[in-house]
């Protein structure tokens, strides 16, 4: 029923851990991140491309709170849209991610795909009821409404409150490295293996330009048989600014090494775990 990962501020993520929930929870992937008064977000249907990605743009914007999550559909369709994080009442000031089964009022009717989760978001949490959620009484009326066992992070960079980041039942979770975790699907799972070279670029299939699988080059991520990129199939310099592997290629500014692995030490206050 899910893995949702809340980082506070100046909390790097634990790639591994990421990796051993997502190996449990394999119906798609999202994250958030809070920085300069906005919300970074992505999501995806390769875990391993997701947590590259995630790793790489939080190193870049520490500073503010970050969610990860992945997903074991039980309610709606297993694509894409049905990823976490969700816009909470279609305001990107405002996402939301869960881990659990939402009671009833979330539950989709016949002919309607979206998950539970997403139904709160779009419909629920952006009543006026749940709308002060940074209210303490705001915050019993959510954790009663969401039982014992359902765990929600809401993320926000809307001037209305005064934090960016709040879990709801975060004691139903457990906090292991400065990292909360929804549950203990984040601990070595025997299942779990390292990805192959391809399959941590999220490129099981190969190169998007000519198919050929595992040969890209670590340096640059560009595919070693054709030179082309081999997420968005665009020449070296070409990518478009959602492509990840851009993303994956920014070298550290300090010692010019990959930036997700980095070993300079980060400014007074962060914390790597």
């Amino acid at each position: 029923m899910c893995m949702l990962t809340y980082l506070p501020e100046g909390i790097q993520p634990d790639i591994d851990a990421l990796g051993n929930g997502a190996i449990l929870n394999d119906h798609g992937h999202g994250y958030a991140i809070v920085t300069n008064g906005r919300i970074i977000s992505g999501r995806g249907m390769q875990a391993s491309a997701v947590i590259d990605e995630f790793a790489a743009l939080r190193r870049l914007h520490p500073d503010g709170p970050a969610l990860f999550h992945s997903r074991f559909a039980t309610h709606g369709s297993v694509n894409e849209s049905n990823n976490h994080p969700f816009p909470v009442g279609g305001d990107e000031r405002t996402v939301l991610a869960h881990n659990g089964v939402l009671p009833a009022p979330a539950q989709p009717v016949k002919g309607d795909d979206r998950s539970d989760t997403r139904i709160a978001a779009d419909d629920i949490f952006s009543r006026p009821l749940f709308s002060s959620f940074d209210a303490p009484n705001t915050r019993k009326l959510i954790e009663l409404w969401l039982g014992r066992f359902n765990k929600v992070v809401i993320l926000t960079v809307d001037p209305r409150y005064r934090n960016s980041g709040h879990i709801y039942n975060e004691r139903a979770g457990v906090w292991d490295g400065g990292i909360w975790y929804s549950n203990y699907d984040f601990e070595y799972h025997g299942s779990y293996s390292p990805p192959t070279h391809a399959a941590w670029w999220g490129l099981d299939e190969g190169c998007a330009c000519c198919g050929i699988a595992d040969s890209i080059n670590p340096e640059g991520g560009l595919c070693l048989a054709c030179g082309s990129c081999p997420v968005c199939g665009a020449d070296e310099g070409d990518c478009a600014r959602g492509c990840y592997r851009v993303f994956l290629t920014v070298p550290c500014c300090e010692c010019g090494s990959d930036i997700r692995f980095c070993p300079c030490p980060l400014p007074d206050g962060y914390v790597i775990t």
